[in-house]
């Protein structure tokens, strides 16, 4: 912090004496009026960064300093749409970091919302002169479709991490993912038409060069990540240009995933073809179609010219489907034609986490249950079904997450994987309604990580304010302080957590288990009961619903998502791939 206040030691008669010109994003504009809040001395929500000064603000109520908004690269509109990010451009004055920041173009409940200009980032830290603080660097969710760096904040965490915490914003949808073969210039990065991925690059060397002003250690960066963000840090462990731009790394509900870049220019083909009929290119689909096939400059010419509203329109409701929207792309450049069968990672320390009922909220919107819930909790027939739907999906997702995943890794990995099953939510006894329906539903954690998370406010009513859970999520912490220090999330008070291998696994001691009653914590060490094998034959023999609601099920519901491909073999469903 001190290196920033020399800066603002120098430049304080200028700032309260010269004219300014403020650069904005959006934001509110600082002008000689309105600095009276800005010490000529010490205010230590007044940096210097690369780019030029920022100025947060301190959360009085938590005493935690904040910064919102701050780009890390130039707005990607334009010519730059589906280019490579650049550095923002420096500004004179002061950027105004007190406003909320402009988030990616998406479809959020039938509307479009945020901007191009999204490519910026948020920070908090501790309110004190710590210096050389680790930094954990969070990637929100939302299939890499909607979402925004507000996911998670960092107001009620830093202090107990006594970290800096940063979430950022990046571009999202056919914006931030996009293989048609028109798009290519011949820059391997930009040909990979893995955008976001390059956002997130970005971000990071932003962050290597600028975390030092507010305090943070350069050298000691978590890259973490929930749902999307999850499988997009698995992504970056096999991924080529991440190499060197972060220490350790959490996934959180991630997993891996891939798309074939072939099959993908497809679907996108096929998603932008009644565009360009509406739009009087060609007059059929099937002629657009293979038009948007080609790399023809009329092709590129007509994409540009769509606005960012109609592309973030397309290709929805994907619910955890990679054929509906098809992202991260085995490009050969920017990811591996192999994909996860690598042998290469980069071997940093590694959490892995899951709820064991991730599949419940996915499950109830989906179309066969989605209007079952118009008004309340279904009955019957029906709840009984939606419980088969979450008995099964979640233990085919909670493999997936992590035991699959570690499994697969552990011969070629050479850091210490650490994996996690989140109980907490299991008994309605303990969490009531409506949270005991859904159980350790998907994205049981942020609660854990950040008091004041408002995206499951409507699910979770008062189930974290019981003593158990209070102590959960102390324990919850004080492991994630521990990981982002120093690798290792072990420490004193705390249940030992080994590290995942096959002995460890074998040994009954390969995963952490969380929960907590009304008055306690409960952790201890175990191990995956389960197979793929095994959960699809305990639904065979399962007869809690009729048969033909089974197949309903099994081919509508479970079908073609993230964890379904064991599935999709045994009971032959169509592949949702367009060929």
């Amino acid at each position: 912090m001190r290196k920033s206040l020399f800066h603002i030691a120098i430049l304080g008669i200028f700032i309260l004496s010269t004219p300014i010109v403020v650069y904005s994003q959006n934001h509110q504009l600082l002008t000689n009026s309105n600095l009276s809040t800005i010490s000529t001395i010490s205010d230590p929500t007044l940096i210097k960064t690369q780019f030029g000064l920022v100025k947060g603000q301190l959360d009085n109520l938590n005493n935690v300093l904040v910064w919102t908004g701050i780009p890390y690269a130039k707005a990607p509109s334009g010519e730059l749409r589906w280019k490579k990010p650049i550095d923002p451009e420096p500004w004179e004055g002061i950027f105004d970091a007190t406003q909320a920041s402009p988030i990616a173009f998406q479809l959020n409940e039938n509307n479009i919302i945020g901007s191009d200009n999204s490519l910026n980032l948020n920070i908090y830290r501790p309110n004190n002169n710590k210096k050389n603080l680790p930094v954990l660097v969070y990637i929100h969710g939302g299939n890499n479709q909607i979402g925004k760096a507000e996911e998670m904040t960092g107001n009620g965490m830093v202090t107990d991490l006594d970290a800096i915490f940063i979430s950022i914003n990046y571009r999202l949808g056919p914006l931030g993912f996009n293989p048609l073969p028109a798009l290519q210039t011949g820059d391997r990065l930009e040909d990979s038409g893995n955008y976001a991925l390059l956002d997130m690059a970005k971000s990071l060397d932003w962050i290597k060069d600028n975390i030092t002003y507010f305090g943070g250690n350069p050298h000691n960066i978590t890259v973490s990540g929930f749902s999307a963000g999850g499988r997009d840090v698995m992504a970056m462990l096999i991924s080529p240009i991440f190499k060197d731009k972060f220490q350790k790394a959490i996934s959180f509900s991630g997993g891996m995933t891939i798309a074939n870049k072939e099959d993908s220019i497809k679907v996108f083909a096929k998603a932008i073809a009644p565009l360009a009929v509406e739009d009087k290119i060609k007059p059929t689909e099937e002629q657009a179609y293979h038009w948007l096939l080609t790399n023809h400059p009329d092709v590129k010419a007509y994409l540009y010219s769509l606005s960012s509203e109609r592309l973030v329109s397309l290709m929805n409701n994907a619910g955890i489907r990679m054929s509906v929207f098809p992202h991260l792309y085995n490009d050969g450049y920017v990811i591996p034609k192999e994909g996860f069968n690598t042998h290469q990672y980069h071997s940093v320390p590694l959490i892995m986490l899951t709820g064991t009922g991730e599949f419940s909220l996915f499950a109830k919107s989906s179309a066969y249950f989605s209007s079952s819930f118009n008004h309340g909790i279904p009955s019957g027939q029906t709840l009984t079904a939606f419980q088969f739907a979450n008995k099964y999906g979640g233990k085919l997702y909670d493999l997936f997450n992590v035991s699959d995943s570690a499994q697969k890794m552990a011969p070629f990995y050479k850091a210490k994987i650490y994996g996690m099953e989140i109980q907490y939510g299991e008994d309605q006894n303990v969490v009531g309604l409506p949270m005991g329906l859904y159980g350790a539903f998907h994205g049981v954690f942020l609660p854990l990580m950040d008091p004041y998370s408002e995206n499951y406010n409507g699910l979770i009513a008062n189930a974290y304010k019981t003593q158990g859970a209070k102590q959960l999520s102390k324990i919850y912490k004080k492991y994630i302080h521990n990981f982002i220090y120093n690798g290792d999330p072990n420490g004193n008070d705390l249940v030992y957590w080994n590290n995942w291998s096959i002995t460890n696994n074998n040994a009954n001691k390969g995963l952490l288990y969380i929960n907590a009653d009304r008055e306690k914590a409960i952790v201890y060490m175990g191990r995956q009961h389960f197979s793929y094998r095994d959960v699809l034959d305990e639904m065979d023999n399962d007869q809690s619903i009729p048969p033909e609601i089974k197949k309903t099920l099994i081919s509508e519901v479970l079908n073609g998502r993230w964890f379904s491909h064991e599935l999709d073999l045994r009971y032959h469903n169509k592949s949702l791939w367009l060929k």
